[in-house]
């Protein structure tokens, strides 16, 4: 009986963990983080910096319902407005443009 009781409150406590744990992971700009088995490689998901701020030194993340969003597979810890992630948006825009430019020439 003691033994049921004690799993019980550990599956509580993890479920309340699980939950605050999504809170906290909105509060980064991060819709979706799902670890591998590890737990060292996420697949996670989150909008796309803004164009206007994409070049600036505070770039800021678009709003999620704009659907502007990107699919990371990487290590969990990754930062969504990071330096490494700023510069990969940003040459994934310069080659978009060029793109565009040449396609009108």
């Amino acid at each position: 009986m003691a033994q049921a009781t004690k799993f019980r409150s550990g599956l509580m406590v993890t479920t309340i963990l699980l939950g605050c744990s999504s809170i906290l992971g909105a509060a980064d700009g991060i819709i979706a983080r799902n670890p591998d088995a590890s737990g060292s490689y996420c697949h996670l998901r989150f909008p796309a910096i803004t164009e206007d701020t994409l070049f600036t030194d505070r770039p800021v993340l678009k709003d999620p319902r704009e659907g502007d969003i990107v699919d990371f597979y990487g290590p969990c810890d990754h930062n969504p407005l990071g330096r490494e992630e700023v510069l990969r948006q940003r040459t994934h825009l310069r080659r978009e443009r060029d793109q565009r430019n040449s396609e009108s020439s």
